[in-house]
């Protein structure tokens, strides 16, 4: 069963939680969030990726930094930019992208059930950006970063979250990138009903927030070392989480780029891609240039759609200023359930042999681009400091779930989930 709790969140004040909320400090690089910062000092980033208030040079993972996102998150409560609740309750958070809606419940989900495996991950995390995001909940002495966990569709839950939007919410805003977002207190004679479903789930599962859900586990643990015990008793036994049933779900793929052809001429490399699979360029001389590309086509939105993949074991490769459609012959399409997904193929069959890349999650011969981004942004990577790039088909729920149930692990950067969780909307103190 996964044991779900209701909690006193802090958060924005109604009237300034658009100019707070902020995309993970992840989704950007660094540079990027100075930028969002400099022109909203209130962006969450500034708390969410600290190193933005420091001089160009510090070092992002020094005890200072750490320090400095907790007093940030103090001043915010001291000057009443955020408040506390009363009433240990849950919530509900919507958002809305290209009117498609997904209703995630916010609350607090029992560390043990992490640690036991009631709550599934699929991808394994790095030591170094789970040190920093140990160190960034002991400075803010809160999770400040909600964990994306998916289920399976629960009809009562869902006319309980239908009923709770018929009240008024807590902030109702569009963000810069058209997501809609809005959120609500449930009433709490509702509580006992929603632990009672989710322990009927059974199992839940880590979509977005592998390093975050680890980071809340070891500062668990070492407090209850500190106190010599293992019992559930105090606010860092839970992490913070928001849980969406899975129909209301998207995925979208999870590109790659390399940033050389590992000593391959582009000729050379063409000629290993042939060997291993089917090959055929992607020729389009309806859209006004040659050789066809999308940031080159009069009509880059229609261009992007005819060269992303359409079909399970289909890709597509952009080198040598082409693109490439390629199929993976059924023959070389494993059952298993791991190795059977797009992105461990052509690991297996393409990325180690071929390119040198052993290990994606160490090279930094490799790359990842979120697919959200789109594929002219994998021609601009190819135009400014990468030899190649390929688009994959998105990883199934399905799939997800099922490499997760059979306890595998899926190879780095395998799902990318739209739309994303705004940061600073819902704070668990611990």
């Amino acid at each position: 069963m996964t044991i779900v709790r209701p909690f006193k969140a802090i958060r924005p004040v109604t009237e300034l939680a658009h100019t707070i909320a902020a995309l993970p400090y992840d989704v950007q690089s660094i540079e990027e969030a100075r930028e969002i910062v400099a022109k909203n000092p209130r962006s969450f980033l500034s708390i969410d990726e600290p190193v933005v208030n420091f001089p160009e040079g510090t070092d992002p993972f020094g005890l200072k930094v750490y320090l400095k996102a907790g007093a940030l998150l103090d001043a915010l409560k001291t000057f009443g930019i955020f408040e506390t609740d009363d009433v240990e309750q849950f919530y509900l958070y919507e958002l809305t992208m290209d009117g498609r809606v997904q209703n995630g419940l916010v609350g607090c989900v029992a560390i043990d059930d992490y640690l036991n495996g009631v709550v599934k991950e699929h991808e394994s995390t790095r030591v170094d950006k789970e040190i920093d995001r140990i160190n960034h909940v002991r400075g803010c002495k809160a999770q400040t970063g909600p964990i994306f966990l998916a289920h399976h569709f629960d009809q009562e839950l869902s006319d309980i979250y239908v009923e709770v939007k018929k009240g008024l919410p807590l902030f109702d805003f569009t963000a810069d990138d058209g997501v809609r977002h809005r959120g609500f207190t449930i009433p709490t004679d509702w509580s006992d009903t929603i632990i009672e479903h989710f322990g009927a789930l059974g199992r839940v599962y880590i979509a977005d927030g592998h390093h975050r859900v680890a980071a809340a586990s070891e500062v668990a643990k070492a407090r209850r070392v500190a106190r010599g015990s293992q019992e559930p008793t105090e606010e860092s036994d839970y992490f913070l989480a928001v849980l969406f049933a899975d129909t209301e779900l998207k995925i979208w793929p999870y590109e790659r780029v390399v940033r050389d052809l590992n000593g391959l001429s582009e000729e050379e490399f063409l000629d290993e891609l042939r060997a291993r699979f089917d090959v055929k360029e992607i020729v389009a001389p309806e859209f006004g240039c040659e050789p066809f590309t999308i940031r080159g086509a009069n009509d880059p939105k229609a261009a992007e759609e005819l060269v992303k993949p359409h079909a399970l074991g289909e890709f597509c490769v952009f080198v040598g200023g082409r693109w490439y459609r390629c199929w993976i012959p059924e023959d070389k399409r494993p059952s298993d359930v791991k190795e059977g997904l797009e992105v461990s193929m052509l690991q297996r069959q393409l990325f180690g042999p071929v390119l040198g890349i052993a290990d994606p999650r160490r090279s930094p011969r490799i790359d990842f681009v979120g697919g959200i981004r789109g594929l002219a942004e994998l021609e601009r990577r190819c135009a400014d400091d990468c030899a190649a790039a390929f688009a994959l088909s998105p990883t199934g729920i399905d799939e997800l779930f099922a490499v997760a149930d059979a306890g595998h692990l899926m190879p780095p950067k395998s799902t990318w989930f739209e739309p994303k969780l705004r940061s600073g909307l819902f704070i668990h103190a611990i």
